[in-house]
């Protein structure tokens, strides 16, 4: 299985690879027979799993999902109905195996009166044993490796669900169905588990505290190589980073390097096995430069991002939970179109609790329980809406957003669009769906959702303000149409716009038109 999973890694980056790359059969899959109870219905097939509850075969007909507790199994592959034990292996960013997930699993097992034994797993990772008094009842198996690791152990069938610091790549995507897996970009195939940040790192002592995104792609790319550039003295950059293949890096290249398509210098470059031991040698290195997630900084300093409007973005938490921080990473989950065991569905479902988004705070990773903020707590981002604000229009738009918002709270759920593209990006589709879930259970009945609309700066601002009008229309009838089970007498949903009065990042990069491009929620 070691093969196949070294040729998925190979396939996701040689052209032509997937039209010649073999999915595996289950090894141990056999022959069974499944027939009614009253004898009238036979069906043989090759097993391919049980979850405690429906058996799972390859059948004539194709792969086939039966139900247990209707049928009698015949032949040497039926599974004991009585001494089953629920298996889940999760695999993907190594941050996720050293903190969140077993943090996770702990608090689930402890809700539910299980024991829940931690063992070592013999080609690394860890292994969680549920106990139910003296039966053992499942297996969740941890192994904390890397994003790309984590997809290619879930086409290689070593995995049950990914945990990534990025989206699924388009070359993934295919193998993923080739493998009969399903469209991993769906709704119901991904979600948001957490959310954290790439935070850039110096030593305390170092005397730079603020810098640029452009900057900072410099740095990263080669193109800047000295300390002058940033401000600090006339000394080189050592630029501290995680190892080859992390999530983390590769979230680098995507928020940072693209666009323009630039690379990653290899000069003057310190790679580093895991974000702790980054932290604590950019500490102490006077003229190093790192990134981690904001959930391990320890002892390195964050520098404080800005541009040349002269914005100033802090990663606190709030700002990483609205997403208004430029580099929010969020913490992705990825599941297969297959059927997990009971137990494994009760663990992810667990995961969306109140009591799981404590356990995710305490972690130190930013939960997804949507928070009101008062207009007043928006600090940087209204500094920043009457910094940009021009001419009697732009005073006279200001004005009525101030009158607008002034009574109502703002959600921090926020809804972003792909680059060069009208479609949601894959955090706010997440954020459909925990925004429709909230409409279900009637989290805001009695109360009014404005949907409201910005953009960017770039060409008239009436045609800028019908564009935002339009974002939030389709984002507010989006969240409607997930929320199937929603009874929507009780809420008022509304929509407005204010296109370019409130910008998050200046306009003068792609990036920061692109963040500039959203919808937020607003309560009253």
């Amino acid at each position: 299985m070691r093969q196949v999973r070294a040729a998925i890694i190979a396939a996701l980056f040689i052209p032509g690879a997937l039209s010649g790359l073999v999915f595996p059969t289950q090894a141990a899959a056999q022959d069974v027979t499944l027939r009614s109870r009253d004898g009238g219905i036979e069906l043989s097939g090759t097993m391919l799993g049980f979850d405690g509850e429906f058996y799972r075969i390859d059948s004539r007909y194709g792969e086939l999902t039966v139900d247990s507790s209707g049928v009698l199994c015949e032949g040497v592959g039926c599974p004991s109905l009585t001494d089953f034990v629920a298996e889940l292996r999760i695999s993907g960013a190594a941050t996720m195996g050293a903190l969140l997930m077993p943090a996770l699993i702990e608090s689930f097992a402890q809700r539910n009166g299980y024991g829940a034994e931690p063992g070592t797993l013999a080609e690394g990772g860890t292994r969680y044993s549920f106990t139910d008094g003296d039966r053992e009842i499942g297996r969740f198996d941890i192994a904390p490796s890397s994003t790309d690791e984590g997809f290619a152990d879930l086409l290689a069938d070593e995995a049950d669900i990914v945990v990534a610091l990025r989206e699924v790549r388009p070359a993934e995507q295919e193998l993923a169905r080739q493998a009969g897996l399903g469209d991993l970009t769906q709704p119901n195939r991904s979600r948001v588990l957490a959310l954290d940040a790439l935070v850039p790192v110096v030593a305390p002592d170092n005397p730079v505290t603020e810098v640029s995104l452009p900057h900072l792609a410099g740095v990263l790319s080669g193109q800047i190589d000295n300390w002058q550039t940033l401000g600090g003295p006339d000394a080189p950059i050592v630029l501290h980073l995680p190892r080859e293949g992390s999530g983390l890096v590769q979230a680098l290249e995507d928020q940072l390097l693209q666009p323009p398509a630039l690379t990653l210098r290899s000069a003057e470059t310190v790679r580093h096995q895991n974000a702790a031991d980054l932290a604590a040698a950019v500490s102490e290195d006077a003229l190093g430069l790192g990134f981690v997630s904001a959930a391990e900084v320890g002892n390195s300093r964050p520098i404080v991002l800005t541009g040349s409007c002269g914005f100033h973005l802090r990663g606190t938490r709030q700002a990483i939970k609205t997403e208004d921080y430029p580099l929010t990473m969020p913490v992705f989950v990825y599941m297969p179109a297959r059927r997990l065991p009971k137990l494994a569905r009760e663990f992810l479902e667990f995961t969306r609790s109140a009591p799981a988004q404590i356990v995710i705070r305490r972690a130190g990773f930013v939960d997804q329980t949507p928070e009101e903020l008062p207009l007043d707590a928006q600090g940087d981002r209204l500094a920043n809406a009457i910094a940009v604000a021009e001419g009697e229009v732009g005073l006279t738009e200001l004005k009525r957003l101030v009158d607008t918002l002034e009574p109502m709270r703002r959600l921090t759920t926020s809804f972003r669009f792909e680059a060069g593209s009208a479609g949601l990006d894959a955090q706010s589709r997440s954020n459909v769906q925990q925004l429709a879930r909230a409409l279900e259970v009637g989290e805001y009945d009695g109360r009014t959702l404005v949907f409201i609309g910005f953009s960017d700066g770039q060409g008239p601002s009436e045609g800028n303000l019908q564009i935002a009008g339009e974002r939030a229309a389709s984002v507010r009838d989006a969240v409607i149409a997930a929320a199937e089970a929603s009874d929507l007498a009780g809420i008022t949903l509304e929509t407005d716009a204010f296109g370019e009065a409130m910008p998050m990042a200046c306009d003068d990069t792609v990036w920061g038109r692109q963040v500039n491009r959203r919808v937020e929620v607003w309560l009253r």
